[in-house]
């Protein structure tokens, strides 16, 4: 009886010698990193950024993507369309072929299409420093406006990252196309002729709402620190806009294209006049003004007159 008693006494002492000796050595472990970031003269990044130190980041990432050389902005363009495209693809080949769940319950088929595809497509982005067009209009301006790049910067920006991104979406739409995967599924077609259905206004509307989004999920993403921190705040945002039928310019530079490649009865022309035209505007309104207007006039120098 002694015996046994005595065994257990000592496996205990053993594992809480072995807990004890994990937790000192993760503790000097930690202390150590801490030790040579004070060393180095540096100090840990917070998990979030507070609200004034999560705009000045945003202006010094608009002013970082301002200075940038035309010809890289629009290869890192070609990269984010490709981004985007491939998170529409599988949007569409998700959530756009489940036709029996949009006709009993429409509103848990939106949230699919939402949740599964676009959200990854711009963590892609936003990890690897792709330009993204409609994420550029909010940042870029900020950085004009707090006088950290010229408006010469913004043209540059927005019309190499804008071209570089319609490249690559029709390069992978080309490749969805080519690859046989979606078989018969008429999401693209459907999709796609409904967004060219609509009035000027109406897709306007949708593509300012959209990029406010948008570009509040790139603000938020860009004050984390963690990658699990960045998905989270690009996550909701991102499926929110799909599932409530918006306008993105960059993912219909995907979604049109592909739709007409499959036989949709939508022209070039009808792709620009009825979509990508009205719905770039509304997104550059989103991010300029719903999104960074409120924030640089109250954390940055927006307007104000120099001494």
């Amino acid at each position: 009886m002694f015996s046994k008693i005595a065994f257990i006494l000592s496996l205990l002492a053993t594992s809480s010698a072995g807990f004890n000796g994990q937790a000192t050595t993760s503790f000097v472990a930690k202390q150590q990193s801490q030790s040579a970031l004070q060393m180095s003269g540096g100090q840990a990044a917070p998990a979030l950024k507070g609200p004034k130190d999560l705009y000045d980041g945003a202006v010094a990432a608009g002013a970082a993507k301002a200075a940038s050389p035309w010809d890289k902005i629009f290869k890192l363009g070609i990269v984010s369309g490709c981004h985007i495209g491939f998170g529409s693809y599988l949007a569409i080949s998700i959530g756009g072929a489940c036709p029996q769940i949009a006709a009993a319950n429409p509103g848990l088929q939106k949230i699919i299409l939402g949740a599964f595809g676009l959200p990854f497509g711009l963590i892609m982005t936003l990890i690897t420093g792709a330009e993204l067009f409609t994420g550029n209009t909010a940042l870029v301006t900020a950085a004009v406006l707090e006088g950290k790049a010229t408006k010469k910067d913004l043209a540059k920006s927005w019309i190499s990252s804008y071209l570089g991104n319609f490249v690559g979406s029709l390069l992978l739409a080309y490749l969805a196309f080519k690859s046989g995967t979606l078989g018969d599924l008429p999401g693209a077609v459907n999709i796609a002729t409904a967004k060219c259905s609509v009035p000027f206004d109406v897709a306007f509307v949708r593509g300012v709402l959209c990029n406010w989004l948008v570009c509040m999920a790139v603000y938020m993403a860009s004050g984390c620190s963690t990658m699990i921190g960045k998905m989270t705040a690009v996550w909701f945002p991102i499926s929110a806009f799909v599932a409530l039928g918006l306008d993105h310019s960059v993912a219909n530079m995907f979604i049109i294209p592909l739709a007409i490649l499959r036989g949709a009865d939508i022209t070039v022309r009808q792709m620009f006049v009825k979509n990508l035209i009205p719905v770039t505007l509304g997104n550059i309104v989103g991010g300029a003004v719903c999104v960074m207007l409120p924030f640089g006039t109250t954390f940055g120098k927006w307007f104000q007159k120099k001494e």
